[in-house]
């Protein structure tokens, strides 16, 4: 049974090995001519080694026996041109294993970036920003930049050993066998480690990511740091992090590291028997004395690499651990997806309509309960309720940031599922309460609407976003920096970039979650005169926190705990006594004072 149990390790390594090189072939494929050579290069590397044994031998033999140096004047020459060669060819395969190292990582960066940019709302909401830098970046650079230096380095070290064994066997081959037969003892400890390092490293990998959260954090969470006195309380949660780390390096330590040590008491052996047997085959004319400080020069230089490899073996395994994990995000499908024959939708010709709609992010706890709704082309639907309810929820289905879980929805009566996400997302521009602007300019961040866009429909669209007053106070108008996340620019003005980026996309559905929300009445009111010049001639989703800025909508609707509990105009509902309008709108405006009623009165004149 222990034997069986020990062919099918070997079976898992051997199936391990295979499967990482087939996965990781497109990648090498560009760049196998260096790659090979890498790895050619590394046999006269570490072969070198052993022509500084071979020739002690001649030379001992030459000085200490026969008494002369004249048929051996030339070893040491040689042996300094070997060393210059081998130094040489290093320099060589160290900048090649960094050109092939760095061009494969590259490319599976690239490939990990791209299936991270498939990946639904969801998937992001269930991870930290640490996990998605971890798995997404830094694992890549273990997996093909480590595994491939760790390749080199072990071929290096392997043919060291080999070219310096054929040097034992060469001087003496009953001493190299009583050396080989440690060397191989030597190596079994690590049969077991992929096995013993695995778990360990799943847990240091979400520990890491945990840690690059924090920095995240307290970089996007600055503000809110300094106001609430919270130096303390994240400093806390940071150094807790890191003693979990510390704790898991120090297992990883402990289950990988034993190994060097063990093979240095393990070579220590070998070397001690050598000396002892070495001397008996001396003394009985068996060896001669060059021959003796030859095999032991030989096996020193055995020594380094042999120990090396230990630690070399603990790295590839890691290494092929990271591949493992970066090719189990390649395989995993996002959960939205074109289906099988989607079509390219065109454009909104009639109507939308949600039919009989539920969604529910947990299982059993339903979010949105049998929604039904009709909005005709250029409607305005306006969609207020209580926090919860299930607003925003409402419009993420539209564009598929989420999948309804039963019931459909339709535009001009197809299912929105049978359309190609992306002709089905160019016809829906959203502009959120808290918009994301990329680092760049402001131009930059406009032209996203439409890459494509002239000069005068740029400027058409910072007009109507009435950012065209603003432009003219900065030194470079249009083409001003904004920062990460556009944080040198106010709220208002981000909005209105954003506004400016819907108005070049040009799409005939047009959602705006709480576009206004966040902002002091001053900004609100300029964001929603740009609003309204971009609501022109669209069907539009108002989500609406300030009743203010829907009473011309087409229709209102409340939805409340998931479900549509009225619908009509904003007349209408004020209408319907103890109606769940008519409360929000008592909440909001009579209860202010007439000083709140005036500014109010006031931003909706503007």
């Amino acid at each position: 049974m222990t034997k069986l149990s020990a062919a099918m390790k070997r079976q898992v390594l051997e199936n391990m090995f295979v499967k990482n090189y087939k996965r990781m072939w497109p990648y090498i494929k560009p760049v196998w001519g260096r790659a090979l050579l890498t790895l050619f290069l590394a046999i006269p590397v570490g072969s070198m080694d052993a022509v500084i044994a071979w020739a002690i031998k001649p030379y001992t033999d030459a000085v200490m026996v026969e008494q002369t140096m004249q048929s051996s004047w030339y070893i040491p020459a040689l042996i300094i041109a070997f060393t210059t060669v081998q130094g040489g060819l290093s320099y060589i395969l160290s900048y090649l294993n960094t050109w092939v190292g760095g061009k494969i990582t590259n490319a599976l960066k690239a490939d990990l970036f791209r299936k991270l940019l498939t990946f639904e709302t969801e998937f992001f909401t269930s991870k930290n920003s640490g996990d998605i830098l971890i798995r997404f970046n830094s694992n890549a650079d273990a997996a093909c930049a480590g595994l491939l230096s760790n390749l080199k380095s072990f071929v290096q070290k392997f043919f060291t050993s080999l070219s310096l064994i054929v040097v034992l066997f060469i001087n003496s081959w009953q001493l190299a066998l009583v050396t080989v037969a440690v060397l191989l003892f030597a190596f079994l400890p690590m049969a077991s480690l992929k096995k013993r390092v695995a778990p360990i490293l799943n847990n240091a990998m979400a520990i890491i990511s945990r840690l690059t959260t924090k920095y995240n954090e307290t970089y996007s969470g600055n503000k809110t740091i300094i106001s609430y006195n919270l130096e303390s309380y994240q400093e806390k949660r940071y150094v807790e992090t890191l003693h979990k780390n510390f704790d898991l390096q120090i297992k990883v330590f402990q289950r990988t590291r034993w190994l060097t040590p063990a093979m240095h008491i393990i070579l220590s052996i070998g070397i001690a028997l050598a000396l002892w047997f070495g001397s008996y085959l001396i003394l009985s004319k068996q060896l001669t004395p060059g021959g003796f400080v030859s095999f032991l020069t030989a096996l020193i230089l055995l020594y380094q690499p042999m120990k090396g490899i230990g630690n070399t073996y603990s790295s590839v395994i890691m290494s092929f651990w990271a591949i493992e994990t970066c090719f189990a995000i390649l395989d995993t499908q996002p959960k939205i997806l074109d289906k099988e024959g989607a079509v390219d939708m065109k454009t909104m010709q009639h109507q939308i309509g949600f039919n009989d709609v539920s969604f529910n992010y947990i299982p059993d706890v339903p979010v949105l309960k049998h929604i039904n709704l009709t909005v005709n082309k250029g409607e305005t639907i306006a969609i207020v309720g209580n926090s919860g309810g299930g607003k925003t929820t409402l419009v993420n289905l539209l564009p598929r940031f989420y999948d309804v879980s039963s019931g459909s929805i339709t535009i001009d009566g197809k299912d929105i599922r049978d359309f190609t996400l992306k002709s089905l997302r160019q016809n829906i521009a959203v502009v959120f309460q808290d918009n994301f602007l990329f680092e760049g300019t402001i131009r930059e961040n406009i032209m996203l609407g439409d890459e494509n866009a002239t000069e005068e429909q740029l400027q058409k669209a910072v007009k109507e976003a009435y950012l065209d007053e603003f432009l003219t106070t900065l030194k470079d108008g249009i083409d001003t920096q904004i920062g990460e996340r556009g944080i040198l620019l106010s709220g208002g003005q981000r909005q209105r970039v954003a506004i400016a980026r819907a108005f070049l996309k040009n799409a005939p559905i047009l959602v705006l979650d709480e576009a206004t929300s966040a902002l002091d009445n001053k900004s609100e009111a300029v964001v929603q005169k740009a609003i309204e010049n971009l609501m022109h001639d669209k069907t539009v989703f108002v989500i609406a926190h300030r009743l203010s800025t829907i009473r011309n909508a087409s229709k209102i609707i409340v939805v409340n705990d998931g479900q549509i509990v009225e619908t009509g105009t904003h007349e209408d509902l004020l209408k319907v006594e103890c109606g769940a309008y008519k409360m929000l709108y008592d909440m909001q405006f009579k209860t202010n004072n007439d000083k709140d009623k005036k500014e109010s009165g006031d931003t909706i004149e503007k």
